[in-house]
């Protein structure tokens, strides 16, 4: 593989390969830019079909952490961990204790937290062994409630420009997955009063939000074609492709994965299209902010958090807005505005 010479690779300062034969620990830490400050960005555990799919994904994410921070105005950097394997199979004390001094090996360049599969209690054993870790119990917590609030902030944002709303009463959102950041984005969406449509793969999810939302539930593939003003993908990225774009009848994308668009160039076809696209990394970054304020400055506030957290609100209203006066798609705007930031910082 010439590693130099991938798309995603984009100039990373650092890429860690992690092993520990004892624990069975496979682990990628990716530091993509310090520009700004340490590089923080959690750490996911995932069942990775190769090592190539976890490479690939552990770079876009981190990449992903650059734009994330640059945008949110935190003085930190961009990076991720992914660990590999099954995670129901491999979990143990002993490995995260060996994740964490891969973290700790990384000197203080790289701040873990908690991501897909990962829980505070595991980033508490990883705590043990290194201090470059946040999203604590005790301190910040589990950051979810913050990504959740800042994506429903986003969603209200996009219908007000899109379909000039103040509100969401009446408004259908297509929810694509029900992890702990989908499900709380729904009783948010639920007590604002839109009607919701629901997919994921954990059927107890699904019961549980028709009977406390009256979620509408359909299968995996029906999702993206439901009529809808709002699709909102809350699971895994590339969720946005080739083969769903044609199906979406949304006039809106506004959700809290990770990379939700598989390639560019779908960027620009949503705008061809007329759909109003929400950047990704923009819109989810309610937990990292909350994050932040563990790292620094310390004591941590929660009051705090959730006021940075709002800005997401405007913040995203000025991406629209630049987007729609230059004529460019909104990723493109968003990527040129946190390029912007980081520029500004090596000056």
């Amino acid at each position: 593989m010439a590693f130099f010479d991938l798309v995603d690779f984009d100039n990373h300062e650092q890429v860690v390969f992690c092993s520990d034969k004892a624990t069975g620990l496979k682990a990628i830490i990716a530091v993509h830019s310090t520009a700004l400050g340490p590089a923080a960005g959690g750490c996911r555990f995932w069942d990775y079909a190769n090592d190539e799919q976890a490479l690939t994904d552990v770079l876009r994410l981190s990449k992903g952490m650059t734009y994330k921070n640059a945008m949110a105005g935190l003085k930190l950097g961009g990076g991720k961990a992914v660990i590999i394997g099954n995670p129901k199979a491999l979990k143990s004390t002993a490995l995260f204790e060996a994740f964490g001094r891969a973290v700790n090996n990384v000197g203080g360049r790289y701040y873990t937290a908690e991501d897909v599969n990962i829980t505070t209690g595991d980033m508490a054993t990883v705590n043990q062994v290194t201090d470059y870790v946040a999203g604590l119990d005790g301190k910040s917590g589990n950051p979810a409630p913050f990504t959740a609030l800042g994506t429903f902030l986003g969603i209200k944002a996009a219908v007000k420009f899109k379909l000039g709303k103040d509100d969401l009463h009446g408004i259908k959102v297509a929810v694509q997955g029900l992890g702990s950041v989908g499900y709380d984005l729904c009783a948010k969406l639920h007590t604002a009063g839109a009607q919701l449509i629901v997919s994921d793969i954990n059927h107890e999810a699904l019961e549980n939000a028709a009977a406390e939302f009256g979620a509408t539930i359909v299968e995996l593939d029906e999702i993206y074609s439901q009529e809808v003003d709002v699709f909102s993908p809350c699971a895994l990225g590339a969720s946005i492709n080739d083969d769903t774009i044609p199906q979406l009848k949304a006039s809106i994308i506004a959700g809290c994965a990770n990379n939700q668009l598989a390639a560019e160039k779908h960027d620009q076809i949503l705008k061809d299209k007329g759909i109003l696209y929400t950047p990704d990394y923009v819109i989810n970054a309610g937990g990292i902010i909350n994050v932040s304020l563990e790292i620094y400055p310390e004591p941590y506030c929660a009051d705090e958090a959730t006021r940075l957290v709002e800005n997401i609100y405007n913040t995203l209203t000025t991406v629209f807005t630049t987007a729609a006066e230059q004529d460019k798609p909104t990723g493109i705007v968003a990527d040129q505005m946190a390029q912007e930031i980081i520029a500004k910082a090596n000056l």
